[in-house]
């Protein structure tokens, strides 16, 4: 379903680099891998159709998904990452903070030339997130409330980019 609503290439690495890094943070929390993998590989499956009304964003996923069987703690995870809903549950509030690390990872590596994911470590990612002119897409603070599940930003930080080293061949990085 995935490669048949996403086009871009990009995006494609994007949820697959979320649903890593969400059962990288569901196994460290001790919740269900499998069930926060889904939420982070689903959560921009409408986002193609919706980039230009973004308010809509994460609703039409959630009616795209309501007939195949997909979990309700899914379904309120892919709302609550673009705000369609508040932030109750730990999956919620992990991909709120997973949806932008992402790309803040990617643009780490892009900025070095020859750099792939297994030459970054933590201290880089901390000093480019102080960086507020560096990958200014990528929200500090919604990557900042990672606090919301009890990890600090350098913790955070840490599994975000364990996890997307450990599919760097998917993502081309």
């Amino acid at each position: 379903m995935v490669k048949r609503e996403l086009k871009q290439k990009n995006l494609v690495k994007h949820v697959l680099a979320t649903e890593a890094v969400m059962k990288a943070l569901a196994e460290k929390m001790q919740q269900d891998v499998e069930t926060w993998g889904l939420a982070g590989l689903l959560h921009d499956l409408d986002y193609e159709y919706t980039s230009e009304e973004p308010s809509t964003h994460a609703l039409l996923t959630v009616k795209m998904l309501k007939d195949k069987d997909v979990p309700e703690e899914v379904l309120n995870a892919i709302l609550a990452h673009n705000g369609q809903k508040s932030r109750e549950k730990p999956i919620e509030k992990a991909i709120y903070a997973a949806d932008p690390v992402t790309g803040f990872i990617v643009a780490s590596v892009l900025i070095r030339k020859g750099t792939k994911l297994k030459d970054l470590d933590v201290d880089f990612l901390m000093n480019r997130f102080r960086e507020r002119s560096f990958a200014r897409g990528a929200s500090r603070q919604q990557m900042s409330s990672c606090e919301e599940l009890g990890l600090n930003l350098e913790e955070f930080l840490g599994v975000s980019l364990d996890a997307m080293k450990g599919i760097s061949r998917e993502l081309g990085l």
